[in-house]
């Protein structure tokens, strides 16, 4: 088996954890825990996750494939949660991470786990913009070190997402994510 078809064949994985993120994001307003100590998580505590306006959907395989773009405000991304009812994929969204003080925006696509449009936070150095080749030099290095830290968040959640997702546990939980589909995803007469 070549790479192509192997990333094609594991992509779901990446797909699941969207939809997993999306639902944890809204378990507890926002807010998702991460429990570093006893694991590998190199992160402890709250992080603030919120889907922003835009997600892509995908239905189908191959030529056959479809894709659907939802945006709306946060709170009325109704067709993409219907979608998810239908049984279309989440395979691409807008997030706002918030961990210590720090803000990033990007779009996250599932199947490579491909950081797009990355919007840094702002620093109290980034804001001065000193003009020596030292303050530049800095604000390089904090751009860096900012993007890294982006990277370490994404793979603590992940590294969550999978040690429930090959735990007997990721049954429960799967039932919990199915639920919170469906009842999201119904429209209110229907309920």
């Amino acid at each position: 088996m070549d790479l192509v078809d192997l990333i094609a064949e594991k992509r779901f994985i990446g797909q699941e954890f969207l939809t997993w993120l999306w639902w944890k994001s809204e378990e507890r307003g926002g807010s998702i825990a991460l429990d570093g100590a006893g694991s590998m998580n190199s992160f402890s505590g709250d992080i603030t996750v919120v889907f922003e306006k835009h997600l892509l959907l995908e239905y189908g395989e191959g030529e056959s494939s479809e894709k659907c773009i939802c945006s709306g405000l946060q709170s009325e991304l109704k067709e993409a949660r219907t979608g998810l009812v239908m049984g279309k994929k989440l395979e691409q969204a807008r997030i706002q991470l918030g961990h210590n003080d720090h803000e990033w925006n990007f779009t996250l696509a599932g199947a490579l786990m491909e950081f797009r449009n990355i919007r840094l936070p702002k620093t109290a150095a980034a804001q001065e913009g000193g003009s020596g080749p030292e303050e530049q030099e800095g604000l390089i290095l904090e751009r860096i070190f900012l993007f890294e830290e982006l990277i370490r968040l994404v793979q603590s959640l992940f590294r969550s997402f999978l040690e429930i997702r090959v735990s007997p546990a990721w049954k429960d939980e799967l039932v919990k994510v199915r639920k919170w589909v469906h009842d999201r995803g119904q429209m209110p007469e229907d309920r």
